[in-house]
């Protein structure tokens, strides 16, 4: 499988990604600090989005149903050599099916996901599932 994506930058202008018909602006000058995802929001970004795709695939290959999925992804950068050294997330799955196990839902969705996998290479990354009714 591959994957491709087309992104823009101008001097002294923001940045914008184009993925497949999705445009998403992201900043990279200072006036957009406070304003637009920086390229560290981004990448925390497909990690949620990665685990997010998962709870959905495996909704179907665990046979459990859900009204939705909410997760918050917190991350610690350092800062020579910059890079992100540890990741935190909080996934609740919002459901009423007692045959969620989160347990195995965690373990899949850490087994499984090509971004989780990816970014465990180079940072620890810790993380809960629960459920709510």
């Amino acid at each position: 499988m591959t994957y491709a994506i087309n992104a823009k930058s101008f001097a002294n202008k923001d940045a914008s990604i184009t993925i497949k018909e999705t445009s998403i602006q992201f900043g990279t000058t200072p006036q957009s600090n406070d304003t637009l995802a920086s390229p560290a929001d981004l990448f925390l970004s497909a990690f949620a989005a990665c685990i997010l795709k998962n709870v959905q695939r495996f909704s179907v290959l665990m046979k459990f149903e859900y009204a939705y999925a909410d997760i918050t992804v917190n991350a610690i950068r350092l800062e020579k050599p910059p890079r992100m050294d540890h990741i935190d997330y909080q996934l609740t799955v919002y459901t009423n099916d007692q045959n969620l196990n989160s347990a195995l839902l965690k373990k899949n969705i850490e087994k499984f996901g090509t971004i989780y996998n990816t970014v465990k290479l180079s940072c620890t990354i810790n993380g809960t599932v629960t459920t709510k009714a």
